[in-house]
Formats: structure tokens, sequence, C-alpha cells
């Protein structure tokens, strides 16, 4: 019974990414998701106690991804320069390959909706910095950049780019594809 459980909350979290994958998407509501799935409103709340805990769901998907790929790239990857690179492709990737996680990632699904969740994904844009900014003092150590490079101003720019290539294929309606450039763009954004 509890992995049957654990499968329609699966499916839940599915579906409501899936709705979020919509480019012109209205607000989505509870109604909404439980005609999609073919189930009552009531069925929904058997699973989660609100929709703030649905949203959650998808950002700990996203974290639980993410920050396993990082995990996997520090570990693979000893050079620091090629570690930050391989990190912000990845992030542009995952956008590209998930773009209801992308409308989560920039908070854009996230209107009207319980503002700790607003927050939590800003914690979530901290640790991705902080992480970008490790590979970045990794690099300076091994001489691969300037020892004295400011490393947290570094790591911002390159956030406020991945965060920016998010937002273009959002609002393109997932046509601005997020890696488009980035060979191109990536050497300069890593000096």
């Amino acid at each position: 019974m509890a992995t049957r459980s654990g499968e329609r909350k699966n499916q839940i979290l599915q579906v409501l990414a899936e709705m979020l994958e919509a480019p012109k998407s209205e607000k989505i509501t509870t109604a909404a998701l439980a005609a999609k799935l073919d189930v009552s409103e009531a069925a929904l709340y058997r699973h989660f106690a609100s929709k703030a805990q649905m949203y959650e769901g998808l950002i700990g998907f996203v974290e639980e991804t993410v920050f396993g790929l990082i995990n996997k790239i520090s570990t693979e990857q000893e050079n620091g320069l090629k570690q930050a690179h391989a990190i912000a492709a990845m992030l542009l990737s995952f956008a590209e390959k998930n773009p209801g996680m992308t409308r989560v990632l920039i908070g854009d699904a996230l209107v009207n909706e319980d503002a700790r969740l607003q927050m939590r994904i800003n914690q979530l844009h901290d640790r991705l910095e902080a992480t970008l900014k490790q590979a970045l003092r990794l690099a300076a150590t091994q001489g691969e950049i300037d020892k004295d490079a400011d490393t947290a101003a570094q790591a911002n720019l390159m956030l406020a780019y991945i965060i920016g290539r998010w937002h273009q294929y959002a609002k393109s309606g997932f046509k601005r594809l997020p890696t488009q450039f980035w060979q191109e763009q990536g050497p300069m954004l890593l000096g």
C-alpha cells in the first residue's frame, strides 16, 4: 500500500510538472490538476496537505537531481575550471530537458503561491552560487585562473547568466534553448 501511495505522489508531481510546461499556462489550480489526473481534489489532498507541498515536492526533485549531478561532476573532474564549466552546462541542460521545472527554478510557477516556496528557490540559487564559487576557488589554487581573482563575483556572474538563460527559455515559450551559445559564451564567463 505504501508503494502505491508513493507511486501516486510521483504521478501527481509528474502531471503538475507537465502542466507547467504549457508555454502560456494559466494559474494551476488543484481542480485542474485533479481533472488532468481524473481524480477528485480530495484524492490529491490524501497525498499532499496543500498545493504548496506539491511545489515543495518539485523543488525537492530539482535539488536532489541537480546536487546529485554536481557531486558526480565534482568527484569525476579534479580540475576546478572544468568543474565550473561542467556544472554550468549541466544546469542549462537540466532546464532544457525539464521545461516545467525551469518555471519553478525561476519562480514563475510560484507567483501567488506560499512565500516560503520562493525563499526555498532563493536558497537553492545561493547553494548553486556557492558551488560555482568553490569550483572557481579550486581553479585559482590550481593556477587555472588568477589566484587573486574575485571568485565570488565570477560565481555570481555565472549564476546570473544561467538564471537569465532559464528566463529566456521560459519566456520564449520554451523556444530559446538555454544551451544555445553556451560553447561560445562559456569561455567568456570563465575567462
